[in-house]
């Protein structure tokens, strides 16, 4: 370089140390024009020109440099460094690869490299440009944050959480990140970290919306749903129209039961996000908690339309209709559903049900039986026995008797507990001519079932038409012989059509007995006295299956005997076997309807089963017939007790203790009059 151009080169360096630009760009114009294409002085009017915005001028400048030194890497990356300036990606690209193919060794290329990557989203390039780097220079504290924040970018908030808590070790009071580590820490699950660094994040910058939304989304997986709400507020009373944070708001919002603001919230968000189906789903699940079932209806049908395929929903849409009592509807999506999913099981339960409901007993039978094909469920069993009932009414009424009869048959054999059964069976098997078996199933229908006077009265016709069956076959083969000379025929005489008495029972059905069998056995009455000592001596002893047996031996001597039916009962009673208990009880006051033992042990299982208004009508019955029965009033006092009515409760004390003559008891009766008032 000439002297006089070297001058004027010194004059520009002292000019630009002064920050006097213009002058100095002056002084290396001159210079050029003197020393030419001189490759230094072109590199300092480049510099000047970058440090004065004059983007392109420097770039120009610079490209006059490289055809003089074309082999100078630090030009290209100085022009990369002016490319990425203007955000000119691409171009900055090329100029740090070109710097790169001429000094790979140059390894701070690197971090440009990965920066300008950074800007175009090229995550995975730029991740492994940092790293590069970092492996010289592993204490650079800028390329190990971007490093951090590329691999939060690229989705991979494991790997960022290990560089940002580097950056924390190695120098928490200097660490600044806080909201990028709290949200790779959410985004990790490991919520109750990300929330202490996010509290730090807003503590730092209390107007950090996005720190505010991950810390409240952090408390929200805490369910710290109290702190959560304050985050949510300071979000909404800075920006009220950020609509797109409402459904996490809404779901908080519905997990604290503030059920209708959830809804407002979910209608504001949908309304600026209609085809989110989640919104439609989240609607529906909080209106259907508040059994409307029609809103709840609405927003899964929406749901649907943009979302066709989602057999889960079909299944809450078809359980809503059920809830409404609309089976046919709930039955087109339970098809719908079984088709996708032919063996949920859950769909096949919920599917028999509403055929059940709709009367369809037979399909309802056929799939019930499927179901318990799989596996045991309590719930079919039990419905399965009552579709079998229904469809035998319907069959008997049909007068479809063979087919009405193998129903009742299958629902007894279920062991099924409504009498309506063994009638139903009673007057199929009465209709096809098997009469011992009719006779068999009116008797236990009537067991089970003592008030029900229909039965009574069916039996004792049943019992009437079939007497009379046999008196006139009797009669039809006397009258095959001649009568001996002056002799009388008296024709027997019974009743069809008996009338009951006024008190409800039926009066005996008499037909004259032939010779002596209208005797009473005497050898019969002192087995029968035996038995049932050898039951009570057994009973003593705690020898409850053999009392059992010579209690019922003794029945088949007397069936009627109200004492030893009610000592049956009191042993099932004892081995919690509430059924055999009632159907015993049952016995005993069917054959003596005033007996007040059997009624108030009857009382006493219906207690036992919760189902209190049985309970008190057996216990007012008791009363009914003996007023001065005080432990009647005890037990209904226990009744109302439990349903809270104070006043009766503490009424029906006060009347056992008038007719209590147990004194231990007083204290315990008084004690509880006391807590009641």
């Amino acid at each position: 370089m000439p002297a006089e151009a070297n001058a004027l080169y010194q004059q520009a360096c002292t000019l630009e140390y002064q920050h006097n630009y213009d002058e100095a760009i002056a002084k290396v114009l001159e210079a050029i024009k003197i020393a030419g294409e001189d490759a230094l002085l072109y590199t300092k009017l480049a510099g000047l020109y970058s440090d004065t915005n004059q983007y392109e001028k420097a770039i120009e400048a610079y490209n006059t440099v490289v055809k003089v030194r074309p082999d100078d890497a630090f030009v290209y990356i100085s022009i990369g460094n002016i490319y990425e300036t203007q955000a000119k990606y691409i171009q900055a690209l090329e100029a740090y690869n070109q710097a790169l193919k001429i000094f790979p060794q140059y390894k701070y290329n690197y971090l440009n490299i990965a920066n300008v990557q950074y800007q175009m989203n090229d995550y995975s390039a730029a991740i492994e440009n940092y790293t590069k780097f970092l492996e010289t220079y592993s204490n650079h504290k800028e390329a190990r944050e971007s490093l951090a924040n590329a691999y939060l970018a690229s989705k991979n908030p494991a790997k960022a959480v290990e560089q940002y808590a580097k950056l924390y070790e190695t120098d928490a009071v200097k660490f600044k990140d806080y909201a990028n580590y709290g949200l790779a820490l959410f985004q990790t699950k490991d919520y109750t970290k990300a929330a202490e660094f996010l509290e730090k994040a807003v503590e730092k910058d209390p107007d950090s919306l996005s720190s505010h939304i991950s810390l409240a989304l952090s408390y929200q997986e805490l369910e710290k749903n109290d702190l959560a709400l304050q985050q949510y507020q300071i979000v909404f009373k800075q920006a009220p129209n950020l609509h797109s944070v409402r459904f996490d708001y809404a779901n908080l919002l519905a997990d604290m039961g503030k059920n209708g603001e959830a809804i407002a919230q979910y209608k504001m968000y949908v309304s600026n996000y209609p085809k989110d189906v989640r919104a439609y789903k989240n609607l529906g699940l909080v209106y259907k908690r508040m059994n409307d079932y029609d809103n709840t209806i609405a927003n899964y049908e929406k749901a649907i339309a943009l979302e066709g395929d989602d057999v889960n929903l079909k299944k809450e849409l078809a359980s809503c209709y059920h809830m409404k009592k609309d089976y046919q509807t709930a039955l087109k999506y339970y098809d719908e559903v079984l088709q996708a999913k032919p063996e949920d099981y859950d769909t096949k339960v919920n599917k028999a049900i509403a055929l059940h409901a709709l009367n369809r007993y037979e399909d309802a039978i056929d799939l019930y039986k499927t179901i318990l094909a799989e596996k045991a469920n309590p719930v079919v069993d039990g419905n399965l026995t009552d579709a079998l009932i229904a469809q035998g009414e319907i069959d008997l009424n049909a007068k479809n008797y063979t087919k009405a009869q193998e129903e009742f048959e299958q629902a007894v054999s279920r062991g099924a507990k409504d009498s309506f059964a063994y009638y139903g069976l009673a007057k199929a098997y009465r209709a096809n001519g098997v009469n011992d078996q009719a006779a068999e199933f009116y008797e236990r229908a009537i067991s089970m079932a003592p008030d029900k006077i229909l039965y009574s009265n069916e039996y004792a016709e049943f019992i009437a038409e079939t007497s009379a069956a046999a008196a006139a076959a009797k009669s039809a083969d006397t009258n095959k012989t001649e009568p001996a000379a002056g002799a009388e025929t008296n024709p027997v005489t019974t009743p069809v059509n008996p009338t009951p008495a006024e008190d409800g029972k039926l009066p005996p059905i008499s037909v004259e007995n032939e010779e002596n069998e209208n005797v009473v056995n005497v050898s019969n009455i002192d087995k029968n006295k035996d038995l049932i000592l050898q039951g009570d001596e057994n009973y003593k002893k705690d020898e409850f299956d053999a009392a059992l047996k010579n209690y019922k031996s003794a029945l088949k001597i007397n069936p009627n005997d109200e004492v030893t039916l009610l000592k049956i009962g009191n042993i099932y009673k004892m081995q919690d076997d509430n059924n055999k208990a009632l159907d015993f009880y049952k016995k005993a006051i069917f054959v003596n309807p005033d007996y007040t033992d059997g009624w108030f042990n009857l009382g006493l299982v219906y207690a036992n089963e919760n189902n209190i208004d049985k309970s008190k009508e057996c216990f007012n019955k008791v009363i009914s017939l003996n007023a001065e029965y005080a432990y009647a009033y005890y037990a209904l006092a226990i009744a109302f007790e439990g349903e809270d009515n104070k006043d009766e409760a503490v009424k029906n004390y006060r009347l056992f203790l008038k007719y209590n003559k147990d004194s231990g008891m007083v204290k315990v009766v008084e004690d509880r009059i006391n807590n009641l008032q």
